[in-house]
């Protein structure tokens, strides 16, 4: 099938997933097919009961994704929303998030490390993953287990990466396509190393928008003794020139709106590395333990051409940290994480602003706005226990606690005057910079899951859990109108969950049903200030099915309808009014996707149907997006003994005038504009 959904049954080994898009395996018909681990973490976060969904190998080769947003359409409710370039915003279980309260609702990992440190959020975090190059990806839809610490609020995203193969091969891969794109990529493997390389240069239909990254995945597998596991090296890099809103509306419609970018100066640049060690040993008590030391650093500028200035933004960070695990091999498992981290942010703005009213030129000085440092620790310790009432009902149970310190240091002066120290008129500069100040968090997590099997082929369950989301540095330090300091609590995701899973012999399918409430969401208010006032609603459907029609058919569908609710009142000012029970802007209630695929001897293609519908663009429902539905198309052939490869991309097949994300601000409809019918070939060599 073109998805892979692992669902998880407590009963020991009763694992159900559908079978990769090349091969439909038929199983016992007595058992459920079990899942290859590929790491205890992993073992330990597959044994509860969760909406856990797996994108397989041959689906990412199949959809050899040139943007995260085209990969995760195959999974329910979830909306990977494409910007610039590789710019995106992210949503599972939720809305889109902008603003403040924004980034750090969701944790990216790779090979069960998360990618950032916590506290140190990027919205565009996925372009540091190789996504077109993974094994697996993993989606945790919804609060994150007790594995996963803060940042996994609605959800996570877990990387995999190959690894080295047991049979030895090289692999080397060209595409190009239409508006200038070519992507090389290069994968080898033994059976001790693995190495993956990739190399875009890629332009766009709009002015003045291109971009290159490069991203590189190193792994070595060692013994020592009774231990063994393996190392990974990943680094990215991503330069771009970047392309803002259009404005107007219905300009996404427009031959000639669609192409403008109104911002051509602006540019983003980024980089991260990472570095990790897993070791995996059994104890003379047969105790199962994993030690997971890593290191992490990242960089990036860019031109903040959305606001008054463009203002140019740097900021890193440096983090190292150790994840261990232990497992009694029957009931019980537990383990504890340290993390250290230093970020540091500067704003500088080059030139005064000419345009515009007095008030506006004289809050937005030129200069320096913000030059800070963060040191960041976390501790956490989580456990899971699990009993088997009987052969159909059993029970998992888990729980964790989490602390994390902040220590700020303003390399500024404090307040919101001019880098100089002269004072803006109209009661003060908009950029505040808080004194010299420690914050602390502290989350308890519990989580609660409950398995019926029906039958060998079917089984229901029952998940209670909560996520939660520290304050994030910018956050609590860059703040705005004179707010000295942002007194901000962790934000708290109650979630029910209830689930139905099956298969038969040329069918498999899953049903969810959930309800979720948060509590002290951070956005920020008609001021200007950062507060952690707000509380949403949030409850949804989710569906997936897998039907093998015949040996060489097959189709694949998800849907999800979710409403998602503003729980609280509150005048944003220029934004509006927010009322309870508004639907929360950018979540769109409907998302569907359909793939029928079919799979012949070296040989295959598939038609791909992916459903967008309506959603407002405020908070106050007086502004809307339409929605869109697109028809992709993708073949395939592989001859020369199957050494060689050739395979054909069309996106947008019936080259429909859509938005990729829609928005309303600023007395404005904006768009990122779709592009136009779009075409890539690949050529692969493997031996």
């Amino acid at each position: 099938m073109v998805f892979q959904q692992v669902s998880l049954v407590f009963a020991a080994e009763s694992k159900i997933s559908t079978q990769s898009d090349a091969d439909f395996v038929e199983t016992d018909k007595k058992e459920l097919p079990k899942l290859e681990v590929i790491a205890q973490r992993n073992q330990f976060n597959q044994s509860i009961n969760s909406s856990l969904s797996e994108i397989a190998a041959a689906t990412v080769q199949l959809e050899s994704p040139s943007h995260p947003n085209q990969i995760f359409d195959r999974v329910p409710g979830v909306w990977i929303t494409r910007g610039s370039g590789q710019e995106h915003l992210s949503a599972i279980r939720s809305p889109v998030f902008t603003g403040a309260g924004a980034c750090g609702g969701f944790m990216v990992l790779e090979d069960q490390v998360p990618t950032r440190p916590s506290g140190f959020c990027n919205i565009n975090q996925l372009f540091e993953v190789n996504i077109s190059q993974a094994s697996t990806i993993d989606v945790l839809r919804g609060p994150g287990t007790v594995i996963y610490g803060a940042n996994a609020l609605h959800g996570a995203i877990n990387i995999n990466t190959p690894g080295p193969a047991p049979n030895p091969f090289a692999e080397y891969s060209f595409s190009i396509g239409k508006n200038d794109y070519y992507r090389s990529q290069i994968a080898l493997s033994s059976d001790k190393m693995a190495l993956q390389a990739s190399y875009t240069d890629a332009g766009s239909f709009r002015n003045d928008e291109d971009y290159l990254h490069s991203q590189f995945n190193y792994q070595i597998v060692h013994a020592v003794g009774n231990a063994s596991g393996r190392t990974s090296l990943a680094y990215v890099d991503l330069a771009q020139d970047t392309a803002g809103f259009i404005l107007g509306k219905d300009s996404y419609k427009q031959t000639q709106l669609r192409l403008q970018n109104l911002n051509p100066d602006a540019y983003r640049k980024g980089n991260a590395l990472r570095l990790s060690s897993r070791w995996d040993w059994l104890t003379d008590d047969d105790y199962s333990v994993e030690l997971i030391p890593y290191a992490r650093s990242s960089q990036m500028e860019f031109l903040q051409h959305f606001l008054p200035g463009t203002p140019l933004e740097k900021n890193g960070q440096e983090s190292m940290g150790l994840l261990m695990s232990w497992s009694n091999n029957s009931a019980l498992s537990a383990g504890f994480e340290l993390e250290w981290a230093q970020g540091w942010l500067t704003e500088y703005q080059e030139n005064t602003i000419e345009d515009g009213s007095l008030f506006l030129r004289e809050t937005r000085p030129q200069g320096f706005h913000y030059n800070y440092e963060v040191e960041a620790s976390t501790v956490a310790a989580w456990f899971q226990w699990q009993h088997q009432f009987n052969a159909q009902l059993g029970l998992n149970a888990g729980f964790r606690a989490e602390y994390i310190h902040y220590d700020y240091d303003n390399k500024m002066l404090n307040g919101n005057s001019r880098d100089d120290g002269s004072l803006c008129q109209f009661g003060g500069c908009l950029y505040t910079r808080p004194d010299d100040r420690s914050d602390e968090f502290s989350a308890l997590s519990p989580e609660l899951g409950m398995s019926y099997q029906l039958n060998p082929r079917n089984y229901l369950y029952a998940r209670v859990s909560r996520g939660y989301r520290a304050p994030q540095a910018t956050e609590l330090y860059r703040l705005q109108k004179g707010q000295l300091v942002a007194d901000l609590n962790a934000e708290t995701l109650n979630s029910i969950e209830f689930g139905l899973h099956g298969y038969t012999d040329a069918l498999d399918y899953e049903l969810v049903i959930y309800a979720m409430r948060k509590n002290n969401f951070i956005f920020r208010d008609g001021n200007g200030f950062n507060i952690s006032d707000g509380k949403t609603k949030h409850k949804g459907i989710e569906g997936q099915l897998g039907w093998q029609l015949a040996d060489e058919l097959s189709i694949s569908s998800n849907f999800s309808w979710a409403q998602h609710d503003y729980a609280f009142n509150r005048d944003l000012g220029a934004a509006g009014t927010l009322q309870a029970g508004n639907e929360i802007d950018s979540a769109p209630p409907l998302l569907a996707a359909l793939q029928f695929k079919w799979q012949g001897n070296s040989r295959g293609a598939e038609a791909e149907w992916v459903y967008q519908g309506n959603y407002y663009l405020d908070a106050a429902n007086e502004h809307s997006y339409s929605g869109h539905r697109l028809l992709n198309l993708k073949g395939w052939l592989a001859f020369s003994k199957d050494r060689y490869s050739l395979s054909l991309q069309i996106n947008n097949l019936l080259n429909k005038r859509y938005a990729e994300r829609a928005d309303f601000a600023f007395g404005n409809y904006r768009y990122f504009p779709g592009n136009s019918r779009w075409f890539s070939l690949q050529l692969k060599y493997r031996y």
